[in-house]
């Protein structure tokens, strides 16, 4: 087989593009499994009918009709663009031409779907940026939405648009050409069959145009590839196994802390056989688990797969009754902290990205100072967004990936009051009573029930 330079250029840049986003994935994976253990095993037909449903089916986003019709469009055209991504990425290594062509009316049936769905896309992206830039759709406010996030959330449709007009530009180009040669380009062009009038009619123009839209399409999508990880728009990935790993048991339900639990059954039954203590691998006592979080490596590795299959679309933030009612609350921040926390701790394969802690001016030393001493729990998120929590679940049941930011919430709750008895006065007086009385409020047991002694005399003296 025969390898011009053409061919071997393109095995480079795609050894390149694969290579890069694979040491990426790699430093994110890294970074999720510093969460603590959970069994996630088991319930395999529940989690595969729930990601087609949830992830595939976009069953969620359609609370909201126009933005998933929107949605839906980019969604679909992102499937079925991939087939002609596959043609290109078999042309490039072996020097074809429209390699897929000997499917004959399939082609032609995919191309042209193609092209309509690329045309759709642009349609579609433009009303995404209209909402998200005109409109001003309160959702895609808020200060956790400054600077990158904004940034990045344009970026992503200006980079769809450019792809869209690469693709177009590519099979205008090779019509065009095929038609002044006197031969039949495989496949149906609908949109490119429009555009060829707008192209010159110089054979070498056109050539030129088509090599360099046929590269700047592919390397695009490579490059796009990798700048994903430093997305919000890594959920188009991650957010298959989010939903696949998300939680079954009723949403109400909290999870219990092991080491209390086996306290308490000890306490109840003196028969009960508390579990032995954790050990290392080299059988010394293992440090005890904190109580809840006050970082990210306290919590579970489901929370940090929760914070890189954000979208930041902003849902879990508009339902929120904190958050309405004006406090300072707002799920879709929780979840961002995470992430960035997650990033100034442990790895940042952010390539695209900007500093988004503002070290650069500090010296290496109280660089790595900081990072050490600024947590999750007061570094990123204070005390005062967590108690304005209802644990209402509104936020869990409107995102459309499933994440669940009341269970960070929770856990970093919980190390303020079982850690640092840092609970609200008025939480604390409750504990006292339960602790005291048996009950949240401040009476006696023996005094429980003198409403119904009073209710009863009250009731003889209207009957008398």
């Amino acid at each position: 087989m025969h390898f011009s330079i053409q061919n071997i250029l393109f095995l480079l840049v795609a050894a390149a593009g694969f290579g890069l986003f694979a040491w990426q994935v790699r430093k994110i994976r890294a970074n999720i499994l510093v969460g603590r253990d959970r069994d996630m095993s088991g319930n395999v037909s529940e989690r595969l009918n729930k990601t087609f449903l949830v992830a595939f089916g976009q069953q969620k986003m359609f609370k909201r009709i126009t933005p998933a019709l929107l949605h839906l469009i980019v969604y679909v055209g992102f499937i079925v663009i991939n087939i002609e991504v596959i043609e290109i990425m078999i042309d490039g290594i072996f020097g074809t031409h429209r390699a897929l062509s000997f499917l004959g009316p399939l082609y032609s049936a995919l191309v042209g779907t193609n092209e309509i769905l690329g045309a759709l896309v642009i349609v579609a992206v433009a009303a995404f940026w209209w909402r998200r830039n005109v409109k001003g759709v309160r959702r895609f406010t808020g200060p956790e939405l400054r600077m990158w996030p904004k940034m990045d959330a344009n970026i992503i449709l200006y980079i769809e648009v450019i792809l869209m007009v690469a693709l177009f530009l590519m099979n205008a180009s090779d019509l065009k050409l095929h038609q002044m040669e006197g031969k039949d380009l495989p496949g149906a062009f609908p949109i490119s069959s429009l555009l060829t009038g707008l192209l010159p009619s110089n054979v070498g123009a056109l050539e030129i145009l088509e090599r360099v839209s046929w590269w700047a399409h592919i390397v695009g999508i490579l490059a796009f590839l990798n700048y994903l990880p430093s997305s919000k728009h890594f959920h188009i990935i991650l957010a298959f196994p989010n939903v696949y790993y998300s939680r079954l048991v009723p949403q109400g339900q909290f999870s219990n802390v092991d080491s209390i639990t086996h306290e308490v059954k000890a306490m109840m039954d003196p028969s009960y056989q508390v579990p032995p203590p954790a050990t290392n691998p080299d059988g010394s006592a293992a440090a005890p688990t904190p109580f809840g979080a006050k970082d990210v490596n306290d919590l579970a590795w489901t929370n940090l797969l929760n914070a890189y299959s954000c979208t930041e679309c902003g849902r879990c933030t508009s339902v929120c009754p904190a958050n309405i009612t004006g406090k300072l609350l707002s799920p879709r921040k929780i979840i961002m902290d995470t992430r960035d926390r997650m990033e100034e701790k442990y790895n940042s394969p952010l390539i695209f990205q900007p500093n988004l802690y503002g070290t650069e001016a500090k010296h290496a030393e109280q660089e790595v100072l900081d990072k050490e001493n600024h947590t999750l729990l007061r570094g990123y998120v204070t005390p005062e967004e967590l108690w304005a929590c209802t644990t209402c679940n509104a936020c869990v049941e409107a995102c459309p990936v499933n994440i669940n930011p009341l269970e960070s919430i929770v856990e970093m709750r919980r190390f303020l009051v079982l850690e640092e008895s840092a609970a609200p006065n008025s939480l604390n007086v409750m504990f006292s009573n339960i602790e005291n009385n048996g009950a949240p409020w401040a009476f006696s047991p023996s005094d429980r029930f003198n409403w119904a002694d009073e209710l009863y005399v009250a009731d003889k003296a209207v009957k008398a």
